[in-house]
């Protein structure tokens, strides 16, 4: 029996499947509004047989988005259009979930398909980020000026805010989105945190804004749904965020009511260099199911159902997140299913007769 098809259980919510499609940018909004743009990429993935869907990084400012594009949860206006997309997620199966984000000093860059580094100018509609201390991410990037305190109270409450618009969207589940460089990755790790306040500094310093976000959140959060927090493991460079500090800032979630760590890494630091290959992060994953007792989702490229199985069978992780292998096929969990003998997964009724090729030819299929 295969466990990648199996169901799973977070606080009262049951997925039909361990597969969840990963936060992926799709640099595709006007004034953060989702579109039918939107609604064709996610849905597609919940008519592929994932069990939770997740939304690309959604900023819960206005000035916390990656480019002009992204998605947004800043205001009621943008409730409506993920209304849309989550009624057509739920009624596929599926599970929908929103990542929520601010993205600190990388916050107004280009769209990656336009070949431009670094930030967009305020002559093109950009704007100057925020971050912990005014360090900008490359030279290509806009200095970011320091939040002060009150600032930080913002972010807090804006986070809190999102997340009771995304009750009201139809998400049953919100992550926290602590990684990849971005503003709470930028709280958490020395490389872009040089305060000397109460939010730099010491460990306890540096983790105290995700801390608090994620308590906020949980407290607005419906008892009975699960909240995520992504983490980058590691900031694979010296003195940077580390897989120790990972594995306790973990402890402290848990603690506080999370209920998965969707662990990945990097982002933080230009110069990185990230030994990519299948399943590179995985280990990240195991370590900080281990070792804080939470459960785990694992990303990075993932590609085959057997390495998925094996992830889990081998207690690596709970949940597997893919991001690039769904956007090649929509349908890798329907065709994971057959691969792993499982016969768990049920193609859409609209799709059946095209997935049992020893069927006889009806006549409405001469119309195709």
């Amino acid at each position: 029996m295969s466990l990648l098809l199996e169901p799973v259980t977070f606080r009262q919510l049951t997925l039909l499947n361990r597969i969840a499609v990963s936060p992926m940018c799709q640099y595709s909004a006007v004034d953060g509004l989702a579109n039918d743009w939107h609604l064709v990429h996610l849905g597609s993935r919940a008519v592929g047989g994932a069990g939770l869907i997740f939304t690309e990084a959604t900023s819960v400012t206005k000035d916390g988005r990656i480019t002009p594009e992204d998605l947004g949860l800043w205001s009621d206006e943008q409730i409506e259009p993920l209304q849309r997309i989550t009624r057509f997620i739920t009624a596929q199966g599926a599970v929908a979930g929103i990542q929520l984000a601010h993205a600190g000093r990388k916050a107004s860059t280009w769209r990656p398909w336009l070949g431009k580094q670094g930030s967009v100018p305020a002559s093109e509609g950009g704007w100057t980020p925020w971050a912990p201390s005014p360090i900008a991410f490359d030279p290509n990037h806009t200095k970011p000026v320091q939040l002060t305190e009150e600032q930080i109270q913002f972010v807090i409450d804006s986070f809190v805010a999102s997340a009771k618009r995304a009750l009201i969207a139809g998400f049953k589940v919100v992550e926290i989105h602590a990684a990849h460089g971005y503003l709470l990755h930028q709280f958490l790790s020395p490389i872009s945190n040089q305060r000397q306040d109460q939010y730099g500094g010491s460990f306890d310093n540096r983790i105290r804004l995700t801390l608090q976000v994620t308590e906020a959140v949980r407290a607005a959060w419906p008892e009975e749904l699960p909240l995520f927090v992504r983490v980058s493991a590691t900031d694979w460079v010296e003195d940077g965020w580390n897989p120790d500090e990972t594995v306790e800032l973990a402890r402290r979630l848990k603690a506080i009511g999370v209920d998965l760590i969707d662990v990945s890494s990097g982002g933080t630091a230009a110069n990185a260099e990230i030994p990519v290959g299948p399943g590179y992060q995985t280990r990240f994953a195991e370590r900080v199911r281990k070792e804080s007792g939470i459960a785990t989702g694992t990303v990075g490229m993932i590609t085959e159902p057997a390495q998925a199985e094996h992830i889990l069978r081998t207690c690596q992780a709970d949940i597997i997140f893919l991001a690039r292998e769904l956007l090649r096929d929509p349908y890798w969990p329907l065709h994971a299913d057959d691969d792993l003998g499982g016969r768990k997964a049920v193609w859409p009724a609209q799709y059946q007769r095209a997935t049992h090729r020893d069927q006889p030819i009806h006549e409405s299929d001469l119309r195709d």
